[in-house]
């Protein structure tokens, strides 16, 4: 039997204990979840499960939770590195270093509440933005990333 042509992965971040009902229907169909830290309660999590199996990292807001600082998961042929903070542009030498030594297609992260996505290298770095309650006035956003033979495409989705 052949593995699918294309992995589903949904994307989100900084939810802060806050669940939005939208995400169940924008995540429906997912083959997997990434949260990029910031969780809240471990609740979120659940109800993350609920949709589809979840590998999740811990945000600089995270305290009593088990999960891990960074995270690497490997869904369909795509190697997702996943760790709250990063700095795209100017990543810190830890950070460098693991790139390199595990050649991720993406890193994922969150922690500025801003989308960004832009391929760097050979690497494509993603931050959904926010999920969490309303700040800041920017806009909260999930994203849903495609992955087939022929690359990656992201797709934002807002949740105001």
């Amino acid at each position: 039997m052949e593995s699918k042509a294309i992995n589903k992965v949904g994307i989100i971040a900084d939810t802060h204990n806050h669940w939005d009902p939208k995400i169940a229907d924008i995540f429906k169909g997912v083959d997997h979840i990434i949260h990029a830290g910031d969780i809240g309660l471990p609740w979120i999590i659940l109800e993350l499960e609920y949709i589809a199996p979840v590998t999740a990292v811990l945000g600089n807001n995270d305290t009593g939770l088990t999960f891990k600082e960074i995270e690497t998961v490997e869904i369909g042929s795509r190697k997702f590195l996943v760790q709250h903070i990063v700095d795209p542009q100017k990543p810190d030498e830890k950070l460098k270093k693991r790139i390199i030594r595990q050649n991720p297609d993406v890193v994922v992260f969150g922690h500025s509440h801003k989308r960004f996505c832009e391929n760097i290298g050979n690497t494509l770095f993603l931050n959904p933005g926010y999920a969490g309650k309303q700040r800041f006035k920017l806009t909260r956003s999930v994203a849903i990333l495609h992955c087939d033979a022929e690359g990656i495409t992201a797709e934002f989705h807002d949740l105001d």
